[in-house]
């Protein structure tokens, strides 16, 4: 049970800073001579503009511009490496910038549940809330065993709820941008007569524990029951920063592949990263359990897989169609780390 209902939208930011474009920063972010090209459109389509099939290399449609956006010696112990490649001007909470940041007002006691969303493209966000500690009660929209922590990772399309009992004060609840430089910002206050906190305060809260989705252990209404695969797969997440050629098994989107499985089967899904980034990965149409060694089981449809590490997920075939599995880092889907799964009734 919880008094208020708060919703935390994380975000990254550089479309109109300085002429920036996210078109444009993906043209820095090619190789030197290579040609950015349109994924969503996929090879064999036609390209209108001259009647001839596109290619994975076709002609940006938005040429770069705007001052350099690469992000060189990004690092975050957290995910193991590389954060990001992408230097951002802005972070935003709910749309403001950490000088003018949003206020939740409650008084002291009051119990707040706090519905968390990274809609960034490229930032993993470091969320805590000085003077208090998160119970955590879902991820991605599944109920898990509370769980208290100091902080939360939180990668691209994740989502987590937690609930926080208010304190008598103003505090500050801060969203480090993992592994770069800067912060989005919001401010939990129960009085009028203090100021607000300054835009680069750091909360002990992000040093402290941090627990990670593998850890989660789902509640009882949402476990998959107890079943052996009937399928297996196995995909190598691979790619470079240097060729920026982010892909799987080393092949870029192509939208005629397909990954087959049958409707009703448990399958499997083994994501084998041979990258030096991490990757957060999402299935469309479906939700997934944690498995494997260290996994609890929490149930997601985004998660993230470190460098040189595998994800490990169990599914049900149980919604017919064509769904995407892809990055979640939109400048790596948009570069060709997509692939297809498919299935009829």
């Amino acid at each position: 049970k919880y008094d208020k209902e708060w919703i935390l939208m994380l975000d990254d930011w550089l479309d109109g800073v300085d002429g920036s474009t996210p078109d444009g920063v993906l043209a820095q972010l090619m190789p030197a001579g290579m040609k950015m090209g349109s994924m969503a459109m996929g090879p064999g389509q036609d390209d209108h503009s001259s009647g001839k099939p596109a290619s994975p290399h076709a002609s940006p449609s938005h040429k770069s511009s705007g001052p350099s956006r690469v992000l060189h010696g990004s690092h975050s112990q957290l995910l193991r490496g590389e954060a990001g490649s992408v230097n951002y001007p802005l972070y935003l909470a709910n749309g403001r910038i950490p000088t003018q940041p949003s206020t939740f007002r409650c008084r002291p006691g009051e119990r707040i549940r706090l519905r968390i969303i990274n809609a960034g493209s490229e930032t993993a966000f470091r969320v805590a809330l000085a003077g208090h500690r998160l119970t955590v009660t879902h991820t991605d929209g599944y109920p898990v065993q509370h769980r208290t922590t100091d902080a939360l990772l939180i990668g691209m399309a994740e989502r987590y709820d937690v609930l926080v009992t208010a304190k008598d004060g103003v505090f500050p609840l801060v969203a480090l941008a993992e592994g770069k430089k800067g912060q989005a910002l919001a401010v939990l206050r129960t009085d009028k007569g203090r100021t607000v906190p300054p835009a680069g305060v750091r909360p002990d809260e992000l040093d402290g524990e941090v627990v990670p989705a593998r850890r989660l252990v789902p509640a009882d209404s949402v476990v998959l029951d107890d079943r052996e695969p009937d399928r297996e797969m196995r995909i190598r997440v691979t790619g470079t920063m240097e060729k920026y050629d982010w892909g799987f098994d080393h092949e870029q989107y192509d939208e005629r592949q397909r990954h087959p499985v049958r409707a009703g089967e448990r399958v499997r899904l083994t994501l084998i990263n041979a990258t030096d980034m991490w990757h957060p990965l999402h299935l469309h149409g479906h939700t997934f359990a944690l498995t494997g060694l260290d996994a609890a089981g929490a149930r997601k449809d985004t998660a993230i897989v470190l460098p040189h590490r595998k994800l490990v997920v169990d599914f049900d075939a149980d919604n017919p169609g064509l769904w995407m599995l892809h990055c979640h880092n939109q400048y790596h889907s948009e570069s060709g780390m997509m692939t297809i799964l498919g299935y009829r009734k």
